[in-house]
């Protein structure tokens, strides 16, 4: 039986109930255009929510379960990044240095050790443009192997390790007599709940290899390459073009082993066929990309650094390709501006917030929820959960039973926001004095970030008059092939000229067939979001 119904008297219960809040009289009837949606096969066994507000007034317009604790996915990152954003400020940018630790002979040669001290710079310049902003696509790199493929930026990977190595030159070092160690006690390094992903301040290419395959002609060889190329991690490719029409068929292997970097040879492997015309699912993406993990991103930043330096013209007598030593670290806190010789400054912070929202990065969301800890004292993963909640209920006004964070800044898989606590914060967030900076991160439907092909790939009349207007972090859950969640959340700019504030979930869909049918709930909630500018 169809939940809906049962909803929707959950919805108006509060017209016969004196233990209502008040506000919530002046909420209007969903529209049938919006039911029609909600009524959809696809949705026979799903649980429908929905909050909008006018962000100015406070008045509630529509409220469907807006009180019931629901799976967030990743709209659980506009908490994470708007208490960073908060603390941190629009301006913030993170510096990460190189400390000389040793004798320099007037001959320019160090004795002792070069040190990099991780700041939490998410890119290290990696994504920089001659522009001064952060790069993104619409489907990242960090997503290539959940989504199939992904769109890759065009900065160089490398471009703040070589800034750094070319400071180091400039500052007279011409030759290293030791090693070349990576500082990252920041804080407490965690994996988030899959452990695949290794939360850490020291991130090349969000601890990447990105690996790309074009078919040629049936028979040949594909073409394989990837990128950062160094000594830390190889790609050995054995790919075959297959008949047109075929199966994609490859095996990526080798990635996973976390002793593998800082030995020789480590690599990964690639093996398999692709077909002469295969294209990836997701719209507009040209070419198959798909990742190697970096399982020590510490070491791997240590081999890129001395690789960097040798570019440079810089000298190291130490090994390239082994571990990174934490054991010859000095002590936290001791290192003096004297001995700094070299530092790299990011851009503000405010472009990693674009960054993380428009793409809906897991990394950056887990990495701003331990910059925010470290401004509370909070230096472990727990810690920093409890001050985020502490500050949520305190400073923010939200309900501790309309919220709950058990293990990450990121969403899944068990993030939950009643759609009331989520419309608190984003009305909350308007209200900071960082709060353009916040919007301005939000995807823009049929525009950028993770809204870009909304609406337009294919064209859809219905959405077609909200295209630019609707400004919402989408969010997904799929546990295996059961699809959990899928979320809207952010800001319109209505037809009438008035901004709202909303919140809109869709939980328990069912067991996927295919990628299709999640592409179909997500335009549904684009077309939910349409219909809401449209008519208010």
């Amino acid at each position: 039986m169809r939940r809906l119904p049962f909803l929707l008297l959950a919805a108006f219960a509060c017209f016969f109930s004196a233990g209502c809040d008040d506000s919530n009289n002046n909420t209007k009837p969903l529209p049938e255009a919006i039911l029609e949606v909600m009524n959809k096969p696809l949705y026979a066994d799903a649980t429908w929510s929905l909050k909008v507000v006018d962000l100015e007034s406070g008045e509630n317009i529509y409220d469907l379960n807006s009180d019931i604790l629901a799976f967030t996915g990743s709209v659980r990152k506009t908490y994470s990044v708007g208490m960073a954003l908060n603390e941190l400020g629009a301006d913030h940018r993170f510096r990460t240095p190189v400390y000389a630790r040793g004798e320099l002979s007037d001959e320019g040669v160090l004795t002792g050790d070069l040190i990099l001290v991780a700041d939490g710079d998410l890119t290290m310049g990696g994504r920089n443009t001659p522009e001064g902003t952060v790069a993104y696509t619409s489907f990242d790199h960090t997503e290539a192997n959940s989504l199939g493929s992904a769109i890759l930026t065009e900065p160089d990977p490398l471009q703040g390790i070589d800034e750094l190595a070319a400071e180091v030159a400039a500052s007279g070092i011409t030759e290293v007599n030791g090693d070349v160690v990576v500082d990252d006690r920041l804080f407490d390094l965690f994996r988030v709940p899959n452990g695949n992903v290794l939360i850490t301040p020291m991130i090349i290419n969000d601890n990447l290899v990105d690996v790309t395959i074009i078919p040629t002609e049936p028979g040949q060889p594909a073409i394989v390459d990837w990128r950062p190329k160094s000594a830390a991690f190889d790609v050995e490719a054995s790919v075959t073009t297959g008949p047109a029409g075929g199966e994609l068929d490859l095996t990526f292997t080798g990635g996973e082993v976390p002793g593998c970097i800082g030995t020789p040879g480590c690599k990964g492997t690639v093996t398999g066929q692709i077909p002469a015309d295969y294209k990836p699912a997701l719209p507009g993406i040209p070419t198959l990309v798909r990742t190697f993990s970096i399982q020590d991103p510490s070491s791997y930043a240590r081999i890129l650094l001395i690789e960097a330096l040798e570019r440079a013209g810089v000298t190291v007598t130490a090994d390239t390709v082994a571990p990174n030593q934490p054991d010859k670290l000095p002590p936290e806190g001791s290192y003096s501006d004297d001995t700094k010789v070299a530092e790299f400054v990011s851009l503000p912070y405010s472009q990693y917030t674009r960054l993380i929202l428009k793409v809906s990065h897991n990394l950056g969301a887990n990495l701003s929820l331990m910059l925010f800890g470290l401004t509370q004292g909070a230096r472990t993963i727990d810690t920093a959960l409890a001050a985020e909640r502490e500050t949520l209920i305190n400073d923010f006004g939200i309900k501790g039973s309309e919220f709950d964070f058990p293990t990450n800044g990121s969403g899944s898989p068990d993030s939950q926001a009643a759609p009331d606590a989520t419309v608190k914060l984003l009305r909350e967030m308007s209200r900071r004095d960082v709060f353009p900076a916040y919007f301005d991160s939000f995807p823009i439907l049929g525009v950028d970030g993770s809204l870009e092909p909304v609406g337009v790939d294919p064209p859809n009349p219905i959405i077609e008059p909200a295209i630019g207007k609707v400004y919402a972090k989408t969010g997904t859950t799929v546990l295996g092939t059961f699809f959990k969640a899928q979320v809207f959340a952010g800001y319109i700019d209505a037809k009438s000229g008035r901004r709202l504030v909303y919140a809109l979930y869709v939980n328990d869909i069912g067991t996927l067939q295919d990628i299709s049918e999640a592409l179909e709930v997500f335009n549904d909630e684009g077309e939910i979001s349409a219909i809401i500018y449209d008519l208010n």
